[in-house]
């Protein structure tokens, strides 16, 4: 399956069965992968290919910021329209064009189309009638995003399908006339964990090479591998049969494959490259090559995902303590001087949804570092993992829980037990004119086995669930008597799932990327994703 079709909403019953009444959401975490794209790299010419694609309209109405005047502070923006231009028969430039002649709309590679803002649209509003209408998690109308956690990797189509999706979610409509621009976090390519790094992990990409050359020697002479040389090998460079380290390469083919499937008839290939017994052995080769070392190596999860499943651990136990390490710090407040030590534009003391604009390679290398990957095909475009954070009702005696854990200042309020004097925030930090001081580590960064009992008990009634592409994945190790909401294994205690992450989060991912580079690649013993 090449684009993702996504099922109908849920019914009221199942809504009841998957929001059981005696949980609380209090924290989603969405990772979607970007929409339809055109292929990373032109492949198949001389199968009747064009290089170039005529599906990217965006490209009419570019619009650039520019600085109007010597003063900084005044900008304004350019509207332009891109063509790209390419060699010519004699080397000459000309512009590109597609398999129309066309001019305008031409992408580049691995642009996200039309077809993928369309998609990624479409999740945001789907996103929006789950927790906004169906289950009222959200409001429906927002005066700022201060509340929303989001970050993209430095690939424009990912930060594009995440401003696609966003605007799904909450259109203007939906924003306040005086709404202020959002917040979105990037990070510079060397420090980016939101996808597996092999380009700036040296360690990760040395394991990452010893798998894919395992899955070469075991699938290379193997009769599925005849079957797509069989059907591929005339349009291959020099008739040359299909390896999985071929040149393309397997999944270079796959990729191919699947961009084309996506869009129109002017961009197909013969009609064998989508052959169901060919993709059935593409996309189960594909799995194997690109993810089984998250399923058997510790150390592969680690460097591939590890720092990513920190993150999103983290902000789990940000929520729980409410001390900005949910993702508050990074997207509340606004620039001067009390940048980083206040609440939110609106008083927001809480992150409840978060976006992340990511790739497949995001999707699978998560669910795989959990165990929860077995079976499932290579994500399709547009594909979305949801992280659930629930907590127990009713709410626990504040005579015996940290009000600042447990109770929202709402609460505490109706309770007879507002606090006095200053915000919580600026109890924790100081007001803009005291000194700054670092951000407490609390129990995000730190394992399991380094918290206090008191820190123990702050994670006590919080449940974590699962969901990929609207169905319920389940963690091995969830499935462990009292370590699941009674009854239900999909919901995974807290303690049990960060004690699950906190094998393979690094302490230091890029100490740890320069580390052990020439130690044998495989683990001397098995070990199993999904598993304290």
């Amino acid at each position: 399956m090449t684009t993702f079709v996504p099922r109908k909403p849920y019914s009221q019953e199942e809504l009841e069965e998957l929001y059981p009444h005696e949980l609380q959401l209090q924290l989603v975490q969405i990772l979607l992968r970007h929409g339809e794209r055109s292929p990373v790299s032109p492949r198949f010419q001389n199968a009747g290919l064009r290089p170039y694609w005529p599906y990217c309209n965006s490209a009419r109405q570019m619009t650039s910021v520019i600085m109007a005047t010597t003063d900084w502070s005044k900008w304004d923006r350019m509207k332009y329209r891109r063509r790209l231009e390419t060699f010519g028969l004699d080397d000459g430039p000309v512009i590109a064009s597609g398999p129309n002649g066309e001019f305008d709309g031409v992408c580049n590679p691995g642009e996200l189309t039309d077809k993928g803002r369309e998609t990624t649209l479409a999740l945001g509003q789907r996103l929006r009638h789950l927790y906004v209408d169906q289950l009222k998690f959200m409001p429906a109308l927002i005066a700022d995003s201060d509340m929303i956690y989001m970050r993209a990797t430095p690939v424009p189509r990912a930060l594009e399908s995440v401003q696609q999706a966003f605007w799904g979610f909450y259109p203007p409509s939906a924003r306040t006339a005086d709404f202020p621009p959002p917040t979105i976090i990037t990070r510079t390519p060397a420090d980016e964990t939101l996808f597996p790094n092999d380009g700036n992990c040296r360690r990760f990409a040395h394991l990452s090479r010893a798998f894919a050359q395992r899955t070469a020697e075991r699938w290379n002479d193997t009769e599925d591998m005849k079957y797509l040389s069989q059907l591929f090998t005339k349009w291959m460079p020099g008739n040359a049969p299909v390896k999985v380290d071929s040149h393309p390469r397997l999944s270079g083919i796959m990729d191919t494959i699947n961009s084309t499937d996506a869009h129109g008839p002017a961009t197909k290939l013969p009609s064998e490259f989508y052959d169901p017994k060919a993709r059935t052995i593409i996309d189960k080769i594909g799995v194997e090559e690109w993810y089984s070392g998250y399923r058997e190596s510790t150390e592969y999860r680690m460097l591939g995902i590890g720092a990513l499943m920190g993150d999103i651990t983290s902000r789990m136990a940000g929520s729980v303590e409410r001390n900005g390490s949910d993702g508050l710090l990074e997207v509340g407040g606004s620039d001067g001087e009390d940048t980083g030590l206040r609440q939110g534009r609106g008083g927001e003391k809480d992150i409840k949804l978060a976006l992340s604009g990511c790739h497949d390679t995001t999707l699978a290398a998560i669910l795989t570092s959990l165990g929860a990957f077995d079976g499932e095909q290579w994500p399709p475009f547009t594909s979305h993992i949801a992280f659930e954070l629930f907590r127990k009702k009713p709410w626990t005696d504040p005579q015996t829980t940290s009000p600042r854990s447990t109770f929202t200042d709402k609460q505490l309020k109706e309770n007879g037990q507002e606090k006095p004097g200053k915000s919580w925030w600026a109890s924790l930090f100081g007001t803009a004119q005291e000194k700054a001081i670092p951000r407490p580590e609390g129990i995000a960064r730190q394992t399991m086995d380094e918290l206090s009992d008191k820190q123990k008990e702050e994670l006590k009634g919080y449940y974590v669930r699962i969901r990929y592409n609207d169905k319920v994945m389940e963690v091995p190790s969830c499935k462990a008597p009292g370590k699941h909401l009674e009854g239900d294994t999909s919901f995974c205690t807290l303690e049990a799932f960060k004690s699950i992450v906190d094998k393979y989060t690094p302490k230091n991912w890029k100490h740890a990327c320069a580390s052990n580079v020439d130690a044998p690649s495989f683990p001397a013993q098995p070990e199993p994703a999904g598993h304290e």
